[in-house]
């Protein structure tokens, strides 16, 4: 009885030892940074809307563009029905609505120029009847920075609309050329525009790192590791706080090394980089 309670038992640790065995273990590996954030020899950035003030500019403006012109067909269309429509309510309906327009427009200007303006708005969301689980402070400043560029550009297409429309009742072009066309001509450039500003903001969005010791750039976002070696010469241009790194690579044996051609840093950065490729020997 004896042998079997102990072979019962030693079968049971062996089992468990078998179980908790490392070369059994399913354990998943993240995958290793080949940056070192420590290493002095290491200069990382980030460049994105919250950093960058260009890139935020642009993403501002496209986003705000597509709401803009959202926000002008509904406010014309609702215009247009209240002055159809007629009777005494009608200059009352319109001044209300042109009000509410107004003290949101001023609303969102007082936000964006006061100094706290994300905490003013977390206070200004925790006063309202909204579902639990407040918003992050990046989602919240995104949120500003779209509203922002819907006000501006809100007010430009409405100014174009506005001439357009006084041009077409008054019957004369503006200077005998520009007619109510040019100015509604104008109002719809703003869509293809706003796409190209978010292309470009896309495209000067940079994450990476420079390891001066193994003299290689990391890109993420995709990663990318970039080996100094074979970059014979870097050409810089700077696009307001971003500076544009165009490499040029050497062809080894007359292979073509695959790579990115152009890089987009902070101006710091490129300082950096060039340096290191006009030090290679």
């Amino acid at each position: 009885m004896d042998e079997d309670a102990t072979a019962s038992g030693n079968a049971d640790a062996n089992a468990n030892s078998e179980a908790g065995s490392p070369a059994d273990a399913v354990d998943p590996v993240d995958p290793v940074d080949p940056v070192d954030p420590d290493d002095p020899g290491t200069v990382q950035w980030r460049r994105d809307a919250s950093t960058s003030w260009t890139v935020r500019l642009l993403w501002s403006l496209g986003v705000g563009t597509f709401f803009a012109a959202i926000s002008n067909v509904v406010f014309w269309r609702l215009y247009d029905f209240t002055e159809q429509a007629g009777g005494a309510t009608m200059e009352i309906v319109q001044t209300v609505l042109l009000a509410t327009i107004a003290a949101v427009a001023v609303t969102v200007l007082a936000l964006a120029v006061s100094g706290n303006s994300v905490q003013r708005l977390e206070r200004l969301l925790e006063a309202l009847p909204v579902p639990s689980g407040s918003p992050s402070r990046r989602g919240l400043s995104q949120a500003l920075d779209a509203a922002v560029g819907t006000v501006v550009m809100g007010g430009l297409i409405g100014g174009l609309v506005v001439v357009g429309r006084s041009v077409a009742a008054s019957g004369n072009g503006v200077g005998g050329v520009l007619g109510p066309a040019a100015f509604t001509g104008l109002a719809a450039i703003s869509i293809p525009l706003a796409l190209v500003a978010l292309v470009l903001a896309s495209f000067l969005r940079s994450v990476g790192a420079v390891d001066r010791t193994e003299r290689t750039i990391y890109l993420y976002d995709p990663d990318r590791a970039i080996d100094l070696e074979v970059i014979r010469d870097v050409s810089v241009r700077r696009i307001g706080d971003i500076a544009v790194l165009s490499l040029d690579y050497a062809q080894p044996g007359g292979q073509y090394v695959a790579g990115p051609r152009r890089i987009v840093v902070p101006p710091s950065v490129a300082e950096e980089i060039t340096g290191l490729v006009d030090s290679s020997p």
